[in-house]
């Protein structure tokens, strides 16, 4: 599997990228976020909903397991870290293969039901101000988004 990476230098930086990876997916698309408490998943996940359209302010869905927002595109954002030793189904299929984007923190937690083809984005912690952002894809799709926001 090909490994796509960026360093980000604030907070900023990472919402501006996931703002240019928003413009590259399509209705459908999962993109999963990996990265330890405070690394940026949710300043990411910010400019993701950005760069679709989305008006609303967003924050991690931690105690609701799953946000909707309205934007160009339907972005669900899923914080699946409750679901730890659980096979609970909440009804991802219809997430997944719907008309929006998929946003799922801790996926690790429910990897037997995400779909077979989607982007994996780690989020590592450097100092204060700078992030590793890596990028897994999975499948022809998320090669092209991954090389193409990378440049």
């Amino acid at each position: 599997m090909t490994e796509y990476s960026i360093r980000t230098r604030s907070e900023d930086e990472t919402a501006q990228f996931a703002q240019q990876l928003a413009e590259l997916l399509k209705p459908g698309d999962v993109l999963t976020l990996e990265g330890d408490l405070g690394a940026g998943k949710t300043a990411f996940a910010k400019g993701l909903a950005s760069g679709l359209g989305v008006t609303r302010i967003v924050n991690s869905p931690t105690f609701t397991i799953i946000k909707e927002y309205s934007g160009e595109l339907p972005l669900y954002h899923m914080d699946v870290y409750r679901l730890e030793d659980s096979d609970e189904d909440i009804g991802f299929e219809e997430y997944f293969h719907g008309d929006g984007i998929c946003v799922v923190e801790w996926a690790h937690f429910i990897q037997d039901y995400l779909p077979s083809e989607y982007l994996t984005v780690s989020i590592d912690y450097v100092d204060d101000y700078t992030r590793l952002l890596k990028l897994f894809p999975r499948g022809a799709h998320f090669e092209s988004v991954a090389a193409d926001v990378i440049g």
